[in-house]
């Protein structure tokens, strides 16, 4: 299930965020990194999923 959230991440950071816990802070954090680049939401997301 991993596999799938990190490829969700890849193509929708904050929909690997929410797959992986929800609408929590790290979700929003991940929307706003998302809108400020592309590639800080992508890195933030795999690293909250690596992570739990």
């Amino acid at each position: 299930m991993d596999l799938v959230r990190i490829i969700c991440a890849i193509f929708l950071p904050p929909l690997g965020v929410f797959l992986q816990v929800g609408l929590g802070m790290d979700f929003w954090i991940n929307i706003l990194l998302t809108l400020c680049g592309y590639i800080p939401g992508i890195v933030h997301a795999v690293w909250i999923i690596a992570k739990k």
